[in-house]
């Protein structure tokens, strides 16, 4: 399988079915084997039904249900661990990450050999106080500390080489899953 796209959520029922629909319009344009995994990490929403729904219709859909919120890094967890692609592509389920970035990050991959591209917002659609300024100050805290000069440790669209995510001991799974399909 080339693409395996990794989505965690909370709470997104109004963008899940749009996302998923844009992703597969990419995936088939540029004829890509794929699979797309939701991981609800403790929705209150009506947002595992929509996937539930989708996953009935498209087989190329995955998905877990967290019995509560843990947080965005343990739904990455989940997800990686799920993962089958050889290019794992991590993104928000907001519609902010366009996955019309996707062939190009498969390609940084595959054919230029980085084994992680990491995605920047450069237009960001949050709110100017509570989002986009505090990002600014932990982007620039992130690099004076961390000597690694991305200019978005947030941004959710990543891509990384399988080996990258699948290079780790102990894959133990969750205790706290209650519904997961796909696998």
């Amino acid at each position: 399988m080339n693409i395996s796209v990794v989505i965690p959520l909370l709470n997104e029922e109004e963008s899940i079915k749009e996302l998923y629909l844009w992703i597969a319009k990419v995936m088939q344009a540029n004829s890509f084997s794929y699979e797309v995994i939701f991981i609800d990490d403790g929705s209150t929403d009506t947002s595992w039904s929509i996937i539930d729904s989708l996953h009935k219709q498209h087989s190329q859909i995955k998905a877990i249900q967290f019995l509560r919120n843990f947080g965005k890094s343990q739904a990455l967890h989940a997800g990686f661990a799920m993962a089958q692609g050889d290019v794992v592509i991590t993104m928000d389920a907001d519609l902010q990450d366009n996955p019309e970035e996707i062939p190009e990050l498969y390609n940084m991959i595959c054919n230029q050999g980085y084994d992680l591209v990491s995605g920047w917002k450069k237009v960001r659609y949050d709110s100017k106080i509570f989002k986009n300024f505090p990002s600014k100050i932990f982007n620039w805290a992130a690099r004076k500390t961390s000597g690694v000069q991305l200019n978005d440790f947030n941004c959710g669209l990543k891509a990384y080489h399988k080996n990258v995510i699948k290079n780790h001991r102990g894959n133990r799974r969750n205790a706290s899953v209650h519904s997961c399909f796909g696998k």
